[in-house]
């Protein structure tokens, strides 16, 4: 799916005095002098798929960094432009026998936008998000200087310590404490602080035998517990979740999906090529009360393919039918420690039974304690107890310890979420660091700080 400069995944639309397309370094370096002279607001636009609305401008010059294209491939690492999509980072460190461990669902994302949002997707239950695996930002500053920083070159002013939430996800924020890199500053700013130009990410090589699955049960508490048991399995790298509505919200894509299921999880498992792994794998799901026989697994690409696609269906299509029914698209980006996982998963559940019955699902990354929970409202006093709902599970997600923000940021329509995560004295010593960069507030306006800033 494509989407217009004025626009994002998320449904939010914006304008523009001048939409600008610079083809390399010195004709955004002239362009961004000229913004300087006129005092002009700036917002870098990646590739859309974002559901904040973080590259939406309201007002002032968007720039888009599609032009910025180099990409070069050596053992251990990449040279990406921030132009480039994650499909072609991922293609092209395959053909290499390597592999970029941040997977996020939407691979037309553009590199420099999974770096301002700090991304993280369904592998981040091994890897973690993006933010571990930059080495190396060469970044434009509003001014038009340029920063070419690497991993452990020191920002050059002191910073307080901000207390960082206890979920395993968080993006929220500048996360300050002393003595912190150029690239832990950049990482998940969300385009405030400069534009991220290019960026040396670290690879690693292709594992030798991968095992695939997506296996259903008869209900969300046998799901769950089997999630509980299988978090230490040694070499998991994926565990997601899928309840029983967004099973049926796809099943005329999938209908191979067992009409008994109500709930499955989706697993990626590194094993080794002797088959005890397999085994191990028969004597959990037997365990567990899992559909064995009705469930997928599969060890090849096209496999592995075949299953991306029904991961990438379910926010595909709830966003799809949350449009078609008028609305733009409501969905929860909050994170908890996983020792809270169930009692924010069942806080979610009931609730939205009462106010949204049979028009919301939730999936995702539920070994991280994060998963997504889509609504789909059908009229406006829907829509609006979905707002509410937003915000009542963002309170709740931070008196459990979590994150307001796991791997989305905040945008422009999550922006009201930093004061919930942050006290006031906080939020002020991450303005202060913006204007240091930014003393006009020109970059990013109404992005991670609402327009009142």
């Amino acid at each position: 799916m494509s989407w217009g400069y004025l626009e994002d995944a998320s449904g939010a639309k914006g304008h523009a005095d001048k939409i600008c397309v610079p083809k390399d370094e010195a004709e955004l370096l002239d362009m961004l002098a000229q913004a300087a002279h006129e005092k002009a607001p700036v917002t870098i636009a990646g590739g859309g798929s974002g559901l904040t609305g973080g590259r939406v401008p309201f007002g002032g010059w968007l720039i888009s960094m599609e032009k910025f294209r180099r990409l070069d491939i050596v053992t251990g690492k990449a040279s990406a432009g921030a132009g480039i999509t994650l499909h072609e980072l991922h293609a092209a460190a395959k053909s290499t026998g390597q592999f970029y461990p941040p997977d996020p669902t939407e691979t037309m994302a553009f590199v420099g936008g999974t770096i301002a949002c700090n991304s993280s997707g369904s592998r981040s239950f091994m890897y973690g998000a993006t933010r571990r695996w930059v080495e190396r930002l060469r970044v434009a500053l509003p001014s038009g200087e340029i920063l070419d920083v690497r991993r452990g070159d020191a920002i050059p002013f002191d910073v307080p310590l901000i207390p960082q939430p206890a979920a395993g996800k968080h993006s929220c924020g500048y996360p300050l404490r002393p003595g912190m890199d150029w690239i832990d500053l950049f990482t998940g700013a969300e385009g405030t602080l400069g534009i991220v130009l290019e960026a040396e990410l670290k690879l690693l090589p292709n594992p030798r035998a991968l095992l695939n699955g997506i296996i259903f049960f008869p209900s969300d508490e046998a799901a769950l517990d089997a999630l509980d048991t299988w978090r230490e399995v040694p070499g998991l790298r994926m565990l997601e979740y899928v309840d029983d509505p967004a099973l049926r919200m796809i099943e005329q894509r999938y209908p191979d999906v067992p009409a008994n299921a109500r709930a499955a999880l989706i697993m990626e498992h590194i094993v080794d090529e002797e088959g005890a792994d397999l085994d191990r794998w028969a004597v959990r799901l037997a365990a567990t009360g899992a559909f064995e026989e009705k469930s997928w697994f599969g060890s090849t690409d096209v496999d592995r393919e075949r299953f991306r696609k029904f991961r990438h269906a379910l926010p595909e299509t709830s966003l799809a039918i949350a449009q078609k029914n008028g609305f733009p698209s409501l969905g929860s980006d909050f994170s908890v420690p996983i020792e809270k996982n169930r009692e924010m998963f069942q806080f979610y559940r009931q609730h939205m039974d009462l106010i949204m019955p049979g028009h919301y699902c939730i999936f995702g990354h539920v070994g991280d304690a994060h998963p997504h929970v889509n609504m789909m409202p059908t009229t406006q006093a829907e829509f609006d107890a979905g707002m509410d709902a937003l915000v009542m599970f963002a309170r709740k997600a931070v008196s459990l310890g979590g994150s307001v923000a796991a791997e989305h940021g905040l945008g422009k329509r999550k922006a009201k979420f930093l004061p919930l995560q942050y006290s006031a004295e906080q939020i002020e010593a991450m303005k202060a660091v913006k204007r240091r960069f930014d003393p006009d507030w020109r970059f990013g306006r109404g992005t991670l700080f609402e327009l009142s800033a």
